[in-house]
């Protein structure tokens, strides 16, 4: 699967933050991009990671009911990279590279498996190159 760009997981969680209207916005409009244009993605990781915050961490939790009509239209749309042996190595190069930890090392990965440009973080390093991947935060 080929994408313009990639989601981290910040971006799926600020698209439910009332607390952060313009990242809010902005997150919802990647989003909405991403699935009318096929021009985003995300990976297994990002799904995981996603469930894990908004069914256990938000103050608030999303319903298991929720959590499954998000899965099934907007998760699952988007899921582009899946495990594997070879993305995991990827990943550990990557990591002796960036310094980044490994499951952000992982993520980088996934967006250069998906042949992403950019790649949308906040948490990572903004105007970092990968290679022809560019790292932004989609929020300054």
């Amino acid at each position: 699967m080929s994408a313009d760009y990639f989601l981290d997981t910040n971006v799926l969680v600020y698209s439910f933050d009332e607390n952060a209207p313009a990242k809010r916005d902005t997150a919802r409009h990647l989003i909405a991009v991403a699935l009318r244009q096929g021009s985003g993605v995300i990976s297994w990781q990002v799904v995981q990671e996603f469930m894990n915050v908004a069914l256990h961490k938000w103050e608030k939790p999303m319903g298991v009911e929720d959590a499954n009509e998000y899965l099934n239209g907007i998760l699952e749309p988007l899921c582009g990279v899946f495990p594997s042996a070879t993305l995991w190595r990827s990943a550990l190069s990557l990591q002796i590279q960036s310094q980044y930890r490994f499951y952000d090392s992982l993520i980088v990965a996934s967006a250069l498996q998906c042949g992403a440009k950019v790649l949308y973080s906040e948490d990572l390093q903004g105007g970092r190159q990968f290679g022809k991947l560019e790292v932004r935060n989609p929020f300054v």
